[in-house]
């Protein structure tokens, strides 16, 4: 059976990276090097922050996934995206309802779009 349990993210410099996603994702890494830093989630799901110049096949270019995060109610996408807006992310999408639920984009400086949501009552 398949199980899709690793991310690996293409960035410019894993060790700059990780110095958000250890305050994203609330935890430190469990490798951490000039070319790769890991993540392991209490979810088990592993994220790696891999130098794009090392990638085989390389990538055109760093950026370009969007993960997402999903949030237990709207106060707390709202208390996401003033902790974000804070570390400087740039904004794409303001906090909005959507036709899955309520949600906001914000770029990490490798260009991965990073998404916060909660899921509507009823999605459609």
């Amino acid at each position: 059976m398949r199980t899709l349990n690793y991310l690996l993210l293409p960035v410019r410099s894993p060790r700059e990276s990780a110095k958000l996603y250890t305050r994203l994702l609330g935890r430190e890494p469990v490798e951490n090097s000039e070319t790769f830093v890991l993540y392991v989630l209490p979810t088990g799901l592993k994220v790696g922050l891999w130098v794009a110049s090392e990638m085989e096949p390389r990538p055109k270019a760093p950026g370009g996934l969007e993960p997402a995060f999903t949030e237990e109610s709207r106060e707390a996408v709202l208390q996401t995206y003033t902790e974000w807006t804070k570390l400087g992310l740039k904004v794409l999408q303001e906090p909005t309802d959507m036709d899955f639920g309520f949600t906001f984009v914000v770029e990490d400086p490798d260009g991965h779009r990073l998404r916060p949501f909660v899921l509507a009552a009823n999605p459609r």
